[in-house]
């Protein structure tokens, strides 16, 4: 009798696993629809409509990694919480729900176009107060997904995940760029059609939250199914405010995880940004085959991202980290080969393999990365290191961005292609605190 009742626990214990992680792969992907109209090409296309100036369009860029500096605050708040689904709400919900003065303002645009740079200053401090309080929900969200995801299936299943979400970003931003480049009322008009319907999407991703199961972060209570046993875990005490925040600055281990997270956000930004600007510029490609070899590159990430998630629950995380990163690192190089007489006869051809490469490379590192931070983190301080990792990587990456737009400044960019050549330096030097990462293999 009580193994027939436990057997019918675990049997609903699988059931309630699995309509979890299906409900948060229909949230991403409806989430990707949200970020991608309301970040991105299509935002920065939006404000170039209205005359914003190279300094606000870089505002733009920064504005999302510098608040990052608050997760470490928000993974505090939440590990306060008793749900996780809550503490989601009360971030998420209202940072979606500010787009909404974006649209009226666009309405009112329509009426009196003196309003134009008024609405990019606007527009500038909704990403800002938007951006802020989706990072003090993010580490929570992070927290609460590690929690469902069976260890065993990291791979797997985030890997599917984000070729889900990659579908819908491939499908959903041609759909938008037609219906602004086409809309009777002009572009800043269609933009606003477009708005709405992201506003919409990113509402119903966070109705999709509703069929998960919660976490509550007092008493860590989620039974994971590994295999044919069962997990069980739950916090002993709350550690006070202090010891919650430096609690994973006590271990070595996650100190050089930082390390190499910093040090590679920093060497990437410092070249990335200007790699389209290098095609336009310098080697004058149409924007037109600038935009479709990105794609091709966004289609190579998602294609590569299930064999990668395999390798991954194979061999592990790091091991594919330090492959993909070599990789990743030389890249910057491949830009030094454009001057050379015998590439430049077959241009087309040397950018649809290096971005075809580029995408399906970066499926490694961006796989790895995400599991790899579950797979370090130590358990009773989940929220609070994910907070801290996005924190730091958001910092590295806005000082490579700043540090790349004054060298490429001071360059003129006939001489970007330096920038280039250190940023290949750094990040082979970046990987090095990597060697020294130990990861869990549970």
């Amino acid at each position: 009798m009580i193994e027939t009742y436990a057997e019918e626990e675990n049997q609903e214990l699988k059931v309630s696993v699995r309509t979890s992680l299906k409900a948060s792969t229909i949230d991403g992907s409806l989430s990707t629809v949200f970020s991608n109209i309301t970040g991105g090409v299509l935002l920065s296309s939006f404000l170039l409509n209205l005359g914003a100036s190279p300094f606000e369009i870089g505002m733009l860029t920064s504005l999302p990694m510098v608040v990052n500096l608050l997760q470490p605050l928000g993974a505090l708040l939440s590990n306060r919480s008793n749900s996780r689904h809550d503490y989601g709400i009360w971030t998420f919900l209202p940072s979606r729900l500010l787009w909404l003065v974006l649209l009226i303002g666009i309405i009112f645009n329509r009426t009196n176009t003196d309003l134009s740079k008024q609405l990019v200053y606007l527009t500038l401090i909704l990403v800002g107060l938007s951006n802020t309080l989706a990072a003090l929900g993010s580490a929570s969200w992070m927290s609460w997904l590690a929690a469902l995801v069976p260890p065993k299936l990291r791979g797997r299943y985030y890997s599917v995940r984000s070729i889900v979400s990659n579908i819908t970003s491939l499908l959903s931003l041609p759909i938008a760029s037609f219906i602004i480049s086409n809309w009777q009322g002009g572009a800043i008009a269609g933009y606003g059609i477009v708005l709405s319907i992201g506003i919409l999407a990113g509402l119903a991703s966070l109705a999709c939250q509703q069929f998960m199961v919660d976490v509550n972060p007092q008493r860590y209570q989620t039974v994971i199914q590994v295999g044919n046993r069962i997990r069980n875990w739950r916090e002993r005490h709350q550690d006070n405010l202090f010891n919650s925040l430096i609690a994973p600055f006590k271990d070595r281990n996650l100190i050089v995880f930082l390390i190499y997270f910093a040090l590679w956000g920093f060497a990437v930004n410092l070249s990335t940004p200007f790699f389209n600007l290098y095609m336009l510029d310098n080697l004058d490609v149409d924007i037109t085959w600038v935009t479709l070899f990105n794609s091709l590159s966004n289609g190579a990430n998602m294609l590569m991202l299930l064999v990668w998630g395999r390798l991954s629950d194979r061999f592990g995380n790091r091991p594919l980290l330090l492959f993909a990163g070599i990789a990743i690192a030389i890249t910057p190089i491949f830009w030094l080969l454009t001057g050379i007489e015998q590439v430049q006869s077959q241009l087309w051809i040397y950018l649809l393999v290096f971005h075809l490469f580029l995408g399906g490379t970066w499926a490694a590192i961006d796989l790895g990365t995400n599991n790899i931070q579950i797979a370090i983190a130590p358990l009773q301080h989940h929220a609070t290191f994910f907070a801290i990792v996005s924190a730091v990587a958001g910092l590295g990456s806005a000082l490579g961005t700043t540090a790349g737009g004054i060298l490429a400044q001071y360059a003129h960019y006939e001489g970007v292609l330096g920038v280039f050549f250190l940023s290949a330096m750094l990040r082979l030097v970046a990987l090095i605190p990597l060697l020294f990462v130990h990861e869990n293999s549970s």
